[in-house]
């Protein structure tokens, strides 16, 4: 799901977790007779993607409808709306919003009734120049439904002078900017869409004679479906009744995939990029021991990103790894703080040390990313409260220095820590008594493919694509000099 913001005026955001946040994760099925079932265990698998809210679109080939909802996939699916969602074909959304609040309208799939028919879509990433194209359409008479930026892909298909329903989709896709994995479902067909430039993934399967789409592999485990290739960047590929065809409307872009879908947002387990993303945190960890090495007794993960680049640390350092930290994985989307104030109470809801494993010992501490740095500071402190005599802390990728306009949810660059401290005053600020980040070449070394482009404009600042200036002054609160986009 795409960047969106309350009434659409652009801001800081409000959430202050000391975490990145991918937005969504899309699923879809065409030709299965349980669809929609299995589009909701594809959800499912899907769900650390997104867990604001969750919707089904299915289609029996003569209607489309639509259950969506507030909360986890399964909070928001009961049995009996399951059995509402009949059909062959179905497409699913898990959500993330980026800030604002989180609202039912904004859920997804997006369902219109216009002239074309019914169309469903599901999106993942970010438009950068939805804002001058949404204003356009309001201009000529669109009424928009929502805050998201997704809406803007349906009205343009809407408005096209295209006759056909594919020739509308290339003819919005033409017009828009950015990162998207896109599903469009009508009535009869599903189009499975990736921007040029490939920033967010989106992957092909079968199951059987069904075929299948999702962000991530890991959902095809799942249903036992089989992973076939990714859908290209500048791809729509379509299947129908008569069978599967691709469309290549545009191909000529360099592909930028997002590196940190391998250091943070893709489950371990996941083929992403077509490459192994535990090979890849494993790759990440090797890479920090040889380039910042840390005489210690042990190697600790902050659970659960960092247990892959720990393991890869302790391997090729020879520190033994342990779980000093345990993580309570059944922490809800919220929960409420005693009346009497626990000093980090919710870092301390979510992990829990190990006394009898940190208790004396020089500690290398794993994690994938500092992004404030506040909650880096009071893990630091669990740590230390726990009995460990040092803590030397690694992050598994560069420091963070820039904010994502494409499809993740970070603060703006006065937030980022990194862009405004040097090493020396995050390591004071944590409370380590070492802090080292991998380079950018070790985390371009730990993730490169046949197809070795990724963005990297986090860590450097250097945007592939075209940013408009309203995108750059209202959602970084920077001038427009102090970043740099092609």
């Amino acid at each position: 799901m795409s960047r969106d913001r309350k009434k659409w005026k652009i801001g800081p955001s409000s959430r202050r977790a000391d975490k990145f946040h991918e937005e969504c994760g899309i699923f879809g099925v065409f030709g299965h007779p349980d669809a929609a079932r299995l589009t909701y265990l594809g959800l499912y698998a899907l769900q650390h993607r997104g867990q604001e809210s969750a919707g089904i679109a299915s289609s029996s080939g003569d209607r489309v409808v639509c259950e969506k909802g507030m909360g986890y996939v399964a909070e928001v699916f009961s049995r009996d709306k399951l059995d509402q969602l009949v059909g062959s074909q179905a497409i699913g959304h898990t959500r993330y919003s980026t800030a604002g609040e989180s609202e039912f309208l904004n859920a997804q799939p997006i369902m219109v009734d216009c002239h074309r028919g019914q169309i469903a879509l599901c999106h993942n990433g970010n438009l950068t120049n939805a804002i001058e194209l949404r204003a356009q359409l309001e201009r000529e008479g669109s009424i928009f439904q929502t805050s998201s930026d997704s809406e803007v892909v349906v009205h343009l298909m809407a408005k096209s002078a295209e006759s056909t329903i594919e020739g509308a989709l290339v003819d919005a896709l033409r017009q828009i900017e950015g990162a998207y994995s896109i599903l469009v479902m009508t009535q009869n067909q599903i189009y499975a869409v990736r921007d040029p430039h490939g920033f967010r993934p989106l992957c092909l399967g079968a199951h059987g004679a069904a075929t299948v789409f999702a962000s991530e592999t890991c959902a095809f485990d799942l249903i036992e479906a089989a992973y076939l290739r990714d859908v290209r960047p500048g791809e729509v590929f379509v299947v129908e009744t008569g069978g599967a065809r691709s469309v290549p409307w545009l191909n000529d872009q360099q592909c930028s995939f997002c590196i940190f879908e391998h250091v943070y947002f893709s489950r371990p387990d996941s083929m992403v990029f077509g490459r192994s993303v535990q090979r890849s945190r494993e790759l990440l960890g090797r890479y920090l021991a040889r380039e910042a090495p840390a005489d210690a007794d042990i190697v600790v993960p902050v659970p659960d990103s960092g247990v892959a680049a720990a393991i890869g640390f302790s391997l090729e350092s020879g520190v033994p790894f342990q779980f000093g930290l345990i993580r309570n994985h059944y922490v809800g989307r919220t929960f409420i703080e005693p009346k009497q104030a626990i000093r980090h109470f919710g870092v301390k809801i979510k992990l829990n040390p190990v006394r009898e494993i940190l208790d004396g010992k020089r500690v290398v501490l794993i994690d994938d990313s500092i992004v404030r740095g506040t909650t880096s500071q009071k893990i630091v402190r669990l740590v230390r409260s726990a009995g460990a005599r040092e803590v030397h802390v690694r992050i598994s990728c560069p420091p963070t220095i820039s904010p994502c306009f494409y499809g993740i949810d970070t603060p703006t660059k006065r937030e980022l820590i990194a862009a405004n401290q040097s090493v020396e005053e995050i390591r004071k600020f944590i409370g380590a008594d070492s802090l080292a980040y991998l380079s950018l070449t070790g985390l371009k070394n730990s993730v490169e493919t046949d197809a070795p482009h990724y963005c990297t404009a986090c860590f450097t600042g250097n945007y592939p694509t075209h940013l408009p200036e309203s995108t750059l002054k209202k959602l970084a609160c920077l001038a427009p000099e102090s970043i740099h986009s092609t």
